[in-house]
């Protein structure tokens, strides 16, 4: 082992990105084996390989036999096991359940390891002692972000703005969290601020992916043109709402929230790129490129832009070289397209200043799929850097050091952990 790998083997892999489970969950309710080796992004690969909905409904079925269920998708996944989604299945059963390779016989026979991994604690031991994070940053798709007693330092969580940017007021969910009557424009922006002071002390960030319900592209908007929108969503039918008064209103309110993480000192993680699932994905919709606008309009924001905007990876290096309030995270990445990814962050490395790079998210929902992301992350940046010494651009000691910065210093130069733990310590 290279003084490189080891390094790199045993940093503590900063986590900025993932939608994890609470620990009740993990134990009472849990996957058995088939639900925690495929219920994560695979089943994408299995369906675009061709698996039926009636396979794949069978898979995560737990009240069916193990093997039946795999012999169901094992087509699919014989083409579906070198992809990167596939290699991350791999990862778990060879390093959570020892298996090298997936047989009925042997799936069958680990079943009752699935069940044992079920017990309180065991979350925790996977994510720190063997996926080797320093901590977790969740987004649980809420406003509140609660303490989480299972891990007070090592699981923090971001204040979900998807349904803002999307457009979305709900005057009842807004009234029961902060007691404000949403009935114009000033009392909407009352509730944000509302929000924010009663959220954001124990946030680690703000995140949107509201990528997947409307275009990224920011216009900024003027108050009357939002009043007349929120006019119209609070007084009319959902179902009677265009795309135009969604998008104007959702503009709006997410130039508020990035106002408000300013105020906060709170970076504003954002969905760029790639969608998850299938058959669903207008490409217009997702380069990073739509926000110029937003970047230009706020240069003192922390813009996270997360996934590497996959696949439009190239106007994503020009974007982090060009603006400094943008921060490129590899979140999720690595799983899409880990050859891509690798190339990925070289061209970064020539490109845009180092300390605007982070390097892992996992992006997933068990500890189980979030350990194997943070292996398959570590490998891929090992790739990266060896074939960056092989060619005389950087000197081991230095592909070190890189390391180091992309997978720990980096966010914690940019998010307040330790202000935010403090806060959490306090609340709790």
């Amino acid at each position: 082992m290279t003084d490189l790998t080891h390094h790199i083997q045993t940093i503590r892999l900063v986590d900025t990105h993932e939608h994890m489970r609470r620990e009740n969950d993990w134990v009472e309710n849990g996957p058995d084996i088939l639900q925690d080796l495929f219920g994560n992004y695979v089943p994408a690969d299995l369906h675009t390989a061709g698996a039926s909905p009636q396979a794949m409904q069978n898979l995560m079925d737990a009240s069916q036999d193990v093997a039946d269920r795999f012999d169901g998708i094992r087509d699919a996944w014989e083409a579906t096991q070198f992809t990167s989604y596939g290699e991350a299945v791999r990862l778990i059963a060879k390093h959570i359940y020892a298996l090298d390779e997936l047989t009925s016989h042997g799936l069958a026979a680990a079943q009752d390891k699935a069940k044992a991994l079920r017990s309180p604690g065991e979350r925790y031991r996977i994510l720190h002692d063997v996926a080797k994070l320093d901590h977790v940053q969740t987004d649980d798709f809420s406003w509140p972000c609660h303490p989480d007693t299972s891990g007070l330092d090592f699981f923090l969580y971001d204040l979900s703005w998807a349904t803002f940017c999307n457009g979305q007021v709900d005057p009842s969910a807004i009234h029961a969290e902060t007691g404000i009557d949403v009935t114009d424009l000033g009392s909407l922006k009352h509730s944000m601020e509302a929000i924010f002071a009663k959220h954001a002390p124990l946030a680690i960030a703000v995140k949107s992916q509201h990528a997947y319900n409307r275009t990224l592209n920011w216009i900024e908007r003027s108050d009357d043109e939002a009043a007349k929108a929120l006019d119209n969503v609070l007084t009319r039918d959902a179902s009677e709402i265009d795309e135009a008064t969604r998008l104007c209103l959702g503009d709006w309110c997410w130039a508020r929230g990035v106002e408000l993480t300013i105020a906060h000192n709170l970076p504003f993680k954002i969905h760029t790129g790639y969608y998850a699932g299938n058959d669903r994905m207008p490409l217009r919709r997702i380069p990073a490129g739509n926000m110029c606008a937003l970047f230009a309009r706020y240069l003192d924001a922390k813009f996270v832009l997360m996934h590497i905007a996959y696949p439009y990876s190239d106007e994503l290096v020009a974007l982090a070289k060009h603006y400094r309030n943008i921060w490129v995270d590899f979140c999720w990445a690595w799983s899409i397209d880990a050859y891509s990814s690798r190339d990925f962050l070289r061209r970064c490395i020539h490109a845009v200043p180092s300390n605007k790079l982070f390097a892992f998210g996992g992006d997933t929902g068990w500890p189980t799929s979030a350990m194997a992301y943070a292996m398959q992350a570590r490998n891929e940046i090992r790739r990266a850097l060896e074939a960056e010494i092989a060619d005389g651009y950087l000197t081991e000691k230095q592909a070190m050091e890189l390391a180091t910065r992309i997978m720990h210093t980096n966010q914690y130069a940019c998010f307040d952990v330790e202000g935010t733990r403090a806060n959490i310590q306090k609340a709790a």
